[in-house]
């Protein structure tokens, strides 16, 4: 989750995106696959993992069911963008795409992508029932799945065992955040060079305010109550929000307007940083010695709390928009690309830290796989297990969602709620300053709500 919200995407989506179904003809078809060949447009978001999944393709894929496979690999603002208006014109340019948990939640409620429940419980080597409870949670509509993951993530604590063994501290398995500031306020200085915690701070939906959306659920607080009520200055949600720059602001990462996820996974692998709250998927690259200075180093808890879990849950999944005329096709490449064997493939071929993981139960039984994620699995399963993207908070909310709230304008909200609070880590304002204008913004969509 990196990128800002891109505006048409929220735009088409809230007006329900009117062209779908008028004049196309949206049946599901076969392909010309198979041994006989066919052509498939396969568009991804350009993370490390969909890159492996394009070197192995033409080998594991298109040898054995002669369907050739045409990549497009965009960062996710700019895939983002691609889909809207692949679909909103009915061009049908991409027969399959991968779409975050959100767009999963909100294109589906707006019929713009195939039911494919049917087909993967026809599908019996693919055994859907093996996929995670939290990933089913964000990706179907009333029980059926509409896409399917290729790897999932919650969130939790990292933290530098061999400075906090030196210093004489210990992690608890279930920080609060108020451990997690008296840790920082104990590191603070004491080794050279290295920041107590980093957290992102860059603006966006996905960037400094899925830290922050899941550190709301956590204090309490929630953006809207279950009458689209704007509760950003709510007691829960104004706490959590000035205890975020706080922390941020005395013992955080240099620029930390300016990191994201990116720019804290390097922060950290390079022993720049003592802490780290964020995703369960970065795991794989912080003990990978070829990318990680730390690797072997770091010890693993419990995402923070105090009156609930900074709950997370997230996915890149693959969706088949309802344009495309390949749809068997399609589910074949998806079969192949989230199917057991092709985590086989990967973990005998590329390596086993970078399995796309967090999606089904088997993998965290495979032994390759567990010997070479023992110093985390354990702890990434837990918090996929707990958490819920319909129950991340102690207060009822209008949508569902843990770091991110499944409506159309969130994205935009997101991320001019992230503007501001960037601002306060900045200097450019204070922390209440920040609080009352993330109100305002709120209360702008709540009129538009009621």
């Amino acid at each position: 989750m990196k990128s800002k919200a891109i505006a048409l995407t929220a735009a088409l989506t809230a007006g329900g995106l009117a062209l779908v179904g008028c004049g196309a003809d949206t049946s599901p078809q076969s392909g010309d696959g198979g041994a006989g060949g066919g052509e498939l447009n396969v568009l991804m978001v350009g993370n490390p993992q969909m890159k492996d999944i394009e070197t192995l393709a033409e080998e594991h894929f298109t040898k054995e069911t002669g369907i050739k496979i045409n990549f497009t690999i965009l960062p996710e603002n700019e895939l983002r963008d691609k889909v809207a208006q692949d679909v909103a014109t009915q061009a049908g340019q991409y027969d399959v795409v991968t779409v975050g948990a959100y767009e999963g939640s909100v294109w589906t409620a707006n019929d713009w992508l195939y039911n494919l429940q049917e087909l993967a419980e026809q599908d019996t080597e693919f055994d859907v029932d093996d996929i995670l409870p939290a990933m089913k949670g964000v990706l179907s509509k009333d029980g059926d799945l509409y896409s399917i993951p290729f790897y999932g993530e919650s969130a939790f604590t990292m933290y530098r065992a061999d400075i906090f063994a030196d210093l004489g501290l210990t992690m608890p398995d279930e920080p609060t955040w108020d451990e997690i500031a008296d840790l920082a306020a104990q590191i603070d200085g004491k080794v050279e060079g290295v920041a107590p915690i980093c957290l992102r701070g860059l603006p966006g939906w996905g960037e400094n305010m899925a830290v922050v959306g899941a550190m709301i659920n956590s204090f309490g607080g929630t953006w809207f109550d279950a009458d689209w009520n704007a509760q950003m200055n709510s007691e829960g949600t104004s706490q959590a929000l000035e205890f975020y720059v706080d922390l941020v602001t005395k013992y955080g990462e240099a620029s930390a307007s300016e990191s994201g996820f990116t720019e804290c996974l390097n922060n950290f692998s390079q022993g720049k940083s003592a802490m780290w709250f964020d995703a369960t998927s970065a795991a794989n690259s912080v003990e990978s010695p070829d990318h990680s200075t730390v690797a072997g180093k770091v010890g693993y808890a419990d995402a923070p709390r105090e009156d609930a879990r900074a709950a997370w849950v997230w996915t890149w999944a693959w969706a088949v928009p309802k344009t495309t005329k390949n749809l068997d096709d399609a589910w074949k490449y998806i079969a192949w690309a989230s199917g057991k064997d092709y985590e086989q493939t990967v973990g005998k071929e590329i390596g086993w830290t970078r399995v796309p993981d967090g999606k089904r139960s088997s993998t965290f039984e495979i032994p390759e796989y567990k010997a070479a994620s023992a110093a985390y699995s354990a702890q990434m399963q837990a918090a996929l297990n707990q958490s819920n993207p319909a129950d991340c908070g102690v207060q009822a909310r209008p949508v569902p969602g843990c770091q991110y709230m499944a409506f159309p304008e969130f994205a935009d909200l997101g991320t001019k709620v992230g503007q501001e609070l960037s601002a306060a880590l900045s200097g450019q304002k204070t922390a209440a300053e920040a609080v009352e204008a993330c109100q305002v913004l709120a209360e702008q969509v709540s009129e538009q709500k009621k």
